[in-house]
């Protein structure tokens, strides 16, 4: 796709590369005509019009290069444009594959590699190549000799070259993956700068920051003085190269074979032949980092580019089914559920109980989509996860994930989810709903509060009824509900039951996780997991029916395996009320 987009572009700069290349001969005819015409005639009109035609072009010349420098910068421009909206997608997604924050950032920096290589004279190195034979041939023609020489030169000049790209090609990889674990670090210490300051062990943190940053310094280091030095290796043997011409011109000068004005334009066009290259190997860091940078890239849009938009299916409005899901985590792969099989109808709802770490989040993410499920299915009225559109079916879903994260934005449009067109109707029904629209209002800029990063102007408990207000806008048919309850006071619980109720009486499912079995108290079925599998479900009267309080719901998951029965601790005590209600 970008190599058809920017194609034309390609030609056009290779063209206007050519009559650059072919100006930039403007000053070996110049200094050839000087001392072979004008000095020899003692003409000064001819040497007049000699310097005007050589301003003349050397002005062109430099036109020409302010149009190519400005193209090139506007292409990095497009290309950001362009590119930018599909690697930040990538950056979205890629955390909940396993990936770091600093890796999926990543792709983000790549795009600002390209972009500021374009704006680099690595680019019109590369342009300027292609014209270097010319040069040579200039050269050549003035003597053959010289040419010979000037080429050897151009070889031994694109030796460095290639020597260049194969000692600092695995070192620039290394470099880059040493920058990813240190931001990996630098974004982990961040998250948890207030751990880190209340428990007295930020100065460890920085040390293992400090050990990252080193490694990263050492290898950026190494491959700075790889092109470095070989870069001044080539600046040096090409003012070695260019001394050589001027004594081996005057010394075929003085034997008569060539002209005293050929030996300055032989000096002037090996310079502009070897220029190019020497270019190279001064921005050969830049080089690599943009290919590398183009290679991520690409890989990226081929694979969203496989990605077909599915058919647009009908809103769900009967069942949520999951047919042996099993689910790994992301990054290292353990099984994380295993054979979970269930069904929700519509105005159902069900509770989620069993011991911490036995599987419960793990099932709301993967029926948000969250996580893949690596066999079986999970189907919203028949039709699996994969076949609905993912903007389309967020309308239908609404998830309230354990760790509450608000955007960096007003609450108004945390809660519509940055809808572009807002309705307020919607938005005070979801803030109703959620037992949260009388303190909005009471903030000084009400709906229009700025929550800044993480939301942290708002206590826990707020954060989470907000993050409920997001969930139950637009009454979607499906409510995912992870722990709603774990900030809440009596206010918000009961608000949360309020919720719950008025989604079955609308036809929608919630499937609520919970420790605190006072959140069961308007779910109609319960599901029982332990160590990722389903270890009873049916309607909450009859599971609680055959419970004994022996053990607490959220007793640790390396606990003996205990029957149903006895991880349902708590809700027996509740199961009256919870059935009246």
């Amino acid at each position: 796709m970008i190599g058809r987009e920017f194609r034309g572009i390609g030609v056009f700069l290779f063209s206007i590369s050519g009559i650059i290349n072919v100006l930039a001969l403007t000053g070996a005819f110049y200094m050839l005509q000087i001392y072979d015409r004008a000095l020899t005639s003692g003409s000064i009109p001819t040497l007049a019009a000699l310097s005007v035609l050589a301003i003349g072009l050397y002005l062109f010349q430099g036109l020409f290069d302010v149009v190519r420098a400005q193209v090139l910068v506007r292409i990095g421009a497009r290309l950001d444009r362009l590119l930018a909206p599909i690697a930040h997608r990538v950056t979205v997604d890629m955390p909940r594959f396993g990936f770091s924050t600093s890796e999926a950032l990543e792709r983000g920096r790549d795009v600002d590699t390209l972009r500021g290589f374009m704006g680099s004279q690595g680019p019109m190195a590369l342009f300027d190549m292609p014209w270097v034979p010319m040069y040579l041939a200039f050269v050549y023609f003035l003597h053959p000799m010289l040419g010979a020489v000037t080429l050897g030169g151009a070889f031994v000049l694109t030796l460095l070259t290639i020597w260049t790209e194969l000692r600092s090609r695995k070192l620039s990889l290394a470099s880059q993956q040493a920058n990813v674990t240190r931001g990996a670090i630098a974004d982990s210490n961040a998250r948890n700068a207030e751990i880190l300051k209340a428990m007295g062990f930020v100065d460890r943190a920085v040390d293992r920051f400090s050990l990252a940053n080193a490694e990263h310094l050492a290898l950026q280091t190494k491959t700075t003085d790889i092109v470095s030095t070989y870069g001044a290796f080539s600046r040096v043997f090409r003012l070695l190269l260019q001394s050589s011409l001027l004594g081996m011109g005057a010394y075929f000068t003085i034997q008569g074979q060539m002209s005293a004005g050929a030996i300055i334009a032989v000096s002037v066009a090996a310079t502009r032949a070897l220029a190019p290259i020497d270019l190279a190997i001064g921005n050969w860091k830049g080089v690599i980092s943009a290919r590398t940078a183009y290679a991520r890239l690409r890989e990226t849009i081929v694979a969203l580019s496989g990605a077909t938009k599915p058919l647009d299916l009908p809103p769900p409005k009967d069942s949520v089914k999951i047919e042996k899901i099993t689910v790994a985590a992301p990054g290292t792969g353990r099984i994380l559920l295993s054979e979970v099989a269930l069904e929700v109808k519509a105005g159902q709802a069900l509770g989620l109980i069993g011991p911490s770490g036995g599987g419960k989040s793990t099932l709301n993410r993967a029926i948000a989509g969250i996580w893949p499920a690596l066999r079986g299915n999970i189907r919203l009225d028949d039709a699996d996860l994969s076949q609905w559109d993912g903007a389309e079916i967020g309308k239908h879903v609404g998830y309230l994930p354990q760790e509450v994260a608000l955007l960096d934005a007003s609450i108004i449009e945390n809660i519509s989810r940055l809808a572009p067109v807002r309705d307020p109707a919607a938005i005070i029904a979801a803030t109703k709903a959620a037992g949260i629209h009388e303190m909005i209002v009471r903030l000084p800029d009400g709906y229009d509060t700025q929550l800044g990063p993480m939301g942290t102007a708002l206590s826990a408990g707020q954060r989470q009824r907000i993050g409920l207000a997001r969930a139950l806008y637009g009454d979607p048919f499906l409510v995912i509900l992870d722990e709603p309850n774990a900030f809440l006071d009596a206010e918000g619980e009961q608000a949360l039951n309020k919720a719950i109720a008025g989604i079955r009486a609308r036809g929608g499912i919630v499937i609520v996780a919970a420790h605190r079995p006072s959140v069961l108290a308007e779910v109609d079925l319960v599901a029982v997991l332990q160590n990722g599998r389903v270890t009873a479900f049916g309607p909450k009267s009859e599971v609680i029916s055959n419970s004994a309080p022996k053990m607490p719901v959220n007793a640790p998951a390396a606990a003996p395996r205990a029957q149903p029965a006895l991880v349902l601790a708590g809700v027996a005590r509740k199961s009256s009320a919870g059935e009246g209600a």
